[in-house]
């Protein structure tokens, strides 16, 4: 194969803009767009016009059909069906979070992968994160850890996103409109059952569209969670308990939408040495994370604090570098389907315990 990737994008709305397309094009050497498809075609042209891609598709199936080497999932609505196709296809896959709606269906994405021989990864910047590899190592050095406490104060992302040029994402026709909802609803009632709005809402709009970032991270710094203690999960906010190689983890979430001021912390606490992880708003390109390690000598008052800048590299453009090496040289990636499978396994089990008021033991256990 070619170490440079053909590639079709399906899905060119904001997070294709700002991250994806734009980075696509630095890398190329890597990487050649040669198809872009989005369901609205005023979305898939104007993209392509600005970044020369001659083949613009509004329905995916016909876009599968041209020379490709890989496929890059950003829609919305769940990625299962055309992650499937495209597998089958023989297309390597590279799809945004969430990799889809529910465990049968992302069971079915990876099983096509597998059967195919392709790569499936799942679009998780976080780990591929500088910063976020040298918070892992630090607490891999630790004793004693107390808690791991992670806390999201949401706000209104689209002041984060004025300064780039980006093509107006036009809304799809009603009809097709109606159907991807009618299609999610399907989805989400597989995974959770039929639920009141707000369990509803959380799953699909903050569980998995926003939170499923933070679970992953914890599973990369800590491991498997051996059980999910706590969840309590209102409208505005979310507060999960978790138990990590034997560490408490409190996971919170909460919808500040008063001003823009987007906040994600990962703390981790011992006796000796506290561990700050501050990132930016994923909308920022090249902003970076921040490492903050507080320690001090014991019985004295002498303490120090430091804060450690890792790199200026974008974790979304270090994740495309990882997935093109993992195509070409055929190694498995670290985000792949299936660790993106235990984080909807993950999902699903939040919203069992607050319907049943009870632990859920081993939560990202394949059933």
């Amino acid at each position: 194969m070619s170490q440079r990737l053909r590639v079709g994008v399906v899905g060119t709305g904001i997070i294709a803009q700002v991250m994806h397309l734009n980075y696509l094009r630095e890398l190329s050497d890597r990487y050649e767009i040669v198809a872009l498809c989005d369901i609205s075609l005023d979305n898939a042209t104007a993209c392509a016009e600005q970044y020369g891609v001659s083949a613009v598709f509004t329905d995916w199936r016909e876009m599968l059909r041209q020379p490709m080497d890989a496929v890059f999932v950003l829609t919305s609505g769940s990625h299962a069906p055309i992650a499937i196709a495209a597998a089958n296809a023989g297309l390597h896959v590279l799809v945004e979070k969430p990799m889809c709606f529910s465990v049968a269906e992302g069971k079915q994405m990876v099983a096509a992968a597998e059967q195919a021989g392709v790569k499936l990864m799942v679009a998780y910047p976080k780990r591929y994160d500088a910063a976020v590899m040298r918070f892992s190592d630090e607490v891999n050095q630790l004793s004693d850890a107390r808690l791991l406490r992670v806390t999201t104060l949401e706000a209104p992302f689209l002041p984060y996103i004025g300064h780039y040029a980006l093509a107006p994402v036009v809304a799809p026709p009603l009809d097709v409109l109606e159907r991807l909802r009618a299609e999610t609803t399907e989805s989400v009632d597989e995974a959770i059952g039929s639920v009141d709005d707000v369990p509803r809402s959380m799953y699909h709009a903050i569980l998995l569209d926003c939170l499923v970032h933070e679970l992953n991270t914890i599973r990369r710094v800590l491991g498997e969670p051996e059980s999910l203690d706590y969840v309590d999960l209102r409208g505005n906010s979310l507060t999960v308990m978790l138990t990590c190689s034997g560490v408490p983890v409190s996971l919170n979430w909460i919808d500040l939408p008063g001003f823009t001021r987007y906040s994600m912390e990962f703390a981790m606490y011992t006796p000796e040495r506290r561990l700050t992880l501050s990132f930016p708003s994923p909308f920022l390109r090249n902003e970076p994370t921040l490492l903050t390690v507080e320690a001090g000598e014991p019985g004295t008052t002498r303490s120090w604090k430091t804060e450690e800048l890792s790199s200026y590299e974008n974790a979304f453009k270090q994740e495309l570098v990882a997935f093109h090496d993992c195509v070409v040289m055929g190694t498995e990636p670290q985000t792949s389907g299936l660790d993106g499978l235990r984080d909807i396994a993950l999902c699903e089990a939040i919203v069992r315990s607050a319907r049943q008021h009870a632990p859920v033991a081993h939560p990202t256990r394949i059933r």
